[in-house]
Parts: C-alpha cells; structure tokens; sequence
C-alpha cells in the first residue's frame, strides 16, 4: 500500500470527525507524543512507550490512529540492513475507573518504498554528516544480510514485519496537582502468517511512569522491562529473554492550542552477542502538536544517536488523536 494512501486512510476520518466539533477550550495540559520504536528490532517487538501518568478525565475515551515512514541503514563488519520500514496503529485509550486507565491497539508494519533515502542524502550533505558507506549501494535497497546467523533476505518490499495486538492496563498510584506517579502492564501478540519474516510471538511488559505539570511546563517518564520467549523469532539470532528501556520527556504549551514536546528514549540491545545490537539503542523525538476542539493533530521525527549502526536513520509519524 503507497504511504500517500495509507495516510490518507488512516487519518481522514478522524480529521471529518474532529472537523464537526464544537471548538471548545483545547486543555493546556501537555502529553507525551504518540510514538513508538523504530530502531529496526524493537519496532517489531514490544518496546516499553512513553506514558503520561495522570489520569483521564473520568469515564473519557481517546481514539487515535499514527502513521509512520522511516528509513533504516544499520550497518557493521558483522551485518548490513538497508530498508524501508512503515508503521501504521490504530487504537483507543479509556479511563475504566478513577484508578485503571487501558489501551487497545494494533499495530501493522510493512515494508514498503517511502522515498526517505533521497531526503537522508540531502541532510547529510546539507550539514556535512558522514553517510557511512550509504551512498555506495544503490538506493530504495530492500536487503537485510547477518552471514553471522545465515540470514540473507533481499528483495522483500511489500513484506509484513509485524502484525500486531497490544494491551495495556495502567494502575494509578498517586496524583495531586502537579505529580503523578502509575504503573503499567502490557501483553502484546505479533502473528505474521507468511513471508521472510513469518513468525508467533507472545511478549509482556512492565513499566512505572512519573509526571510533573506545572503551568505551561510537562516533564514525564517511563523505566520498564519487556519479557519475550528468546525462540519465538524465527531465526537463529540469540534474542534476550528480558530488555530494560527508558525515557524522558518535555513538552511545552506555547498557547493553549499548539504545543512542542521532545524525548530522550534508551533501549537495551536485543540480541545477546557482544555485537552492536547487543549495544543500546538512542532515539531523540521533536515534535509538534495542534489541538482543535476535542481533536489533536500531531508530527514528529525521531533520529537515532550514539550508536548509529544499530537504529533507524530517521522516521517520521504522523497522528491523529480524538477524545469522546
């Protein structure tokens, strides 16, 4: 499916939906963006998110859908991955009582041409950062190679990476005023029926999440631990049973309509080698939100950093956000 079309689909009619509310007062609060991982393991497997730990307005629903396009290079002496990944979610978020907050999702990734590597050379060029062998292969490549593992898989474009449902239940712990602090449990089940990238998975997560708001300021943050079965990947990469995240954010209430929020996010590597995916992973996240009535628009770009031959070059999401 093109990226255009995707957007298009995803996106249209919430923007219908958000259109035909009344403007009422947008809510000066701010809230961590809706992203995920996009480094090139952790965006097919569940990765600890960044999460608000205040509660809903009682009884409140939030449905929301993202898109995101982002082009992967990690490169080393013991592998070489050079692709196209895209990721589209759709889900809903609801206060269950005064103390239980959910989340239900599902999240599909393909591979699929988005044109980014053209954008990537002109960035690199434009602030004289390094390609790191890129621009001697050919682009809009579709080609992951570990001889290490024997996996050599070239030519997948159009290929599902993951297919994926995920839960999530949140127990707030405190809140006055200005903090709060929650805990949260997630399941999430990844069922690819065909392909290179066939596989079962059944992975759980725990996280604790704190939030500070002050006026027009955010701060939130999240530590957890992913817990996944090391068989069910479909290949023979030594996968760790367990992996540690964290992250850190600010968002900014510029008026009450528009809003810039940035994180920091850490991802313990994945693969139990001493190679550079047994390295963490570093994501920086920029981003920008509009609130019109009870709807909010959302961009953002995440960039990998310190280790850039295990993560995503760069991605770009896009959201829509609408609360009943």
């Amino acid at each position: 499916m093109p990226t255009k079309t995707l957007i298009t689909y995803l996106f249209t009619p919430l923007i219908i939906f958000g259109g035909w509310s009344s403007l009422a007062a947008a809510n000066t609060v701010v809230t961590p963006l809706k992203t995920y991982a996009q480094a090139p393991i952790h965006s097919n497997t569940l990765t600890t998110e960044l999460r608000s730990a205040f509660a809903m307005k009682d009884d409140s629903v939030e449905l929301f859908a993202t898109g995101t396009i982002a082009s992967v290079w990690a490169h080393s002496e013991s592998f070489n991955m050079d692709y196209y990944q895209n990721q589209a979610i759709v889900g809903a978020q609801w206060q269950v009582t005064e103390k239980f907050k959910a989340e239900l999702k599902y999240q599909y990734s393909y591979a699929a041409d988005n044109g980014l590597d053209s954008f990537i050379y002109g960035f690199h060029d434009l602030f004289g950062i390094g390609h790191n062998g890129r621009d001697e292969v050919a682009e809009d490549r579709f080609s992951i190679s570990v001889p290490k593992y024997g996996i050599e898989i070239h030519d997948f474009e159009n290929e599902t990476l993951a297919s994926a449902l995920h839960s999530y239940l949140e127990y707030q712990v405190f809140e006055n005023k200005y903090n709060a602090v929650s805990l949260g449990a997630s399941l999430y089940l990844n069922q690819v029926n065909s392909g290179p990238f066939k596989r079962d998975s059944f992975e759980q997560g725990l996280q604790i999440n704190y939030s500070f708001n002050y006026e027009k300021h955010a701060l939130f943050s999240t530590a957890g631990m992913t817990f996944r079965d090391s068989d069910a990947a479909g290949n023979s990469m030594p996968y760790k049973n367990s992996t540690l995240a964290f992250a850190i954010g600010y968002g900014y209430a510029i008026t009450p309509s528009h809003h810039i929020i940035t994180s920091y996010h850490f991802y313990e590597g994945e693969i139990d080698d001493g190679g550079d995916f047994s390295e963490p992973s570093h994501e920086y996240v920029l981003g920008y939100r509009y609130l019109l009535g009870s709807a909010a628009f959302e961009f953002s770009a995440i960039e990998n950093a310190v280790n850039m031959d295990n993560s995503t070059d760069i991605a770009f999401t896009f959201g829509v956000r609408y609360m009943l």
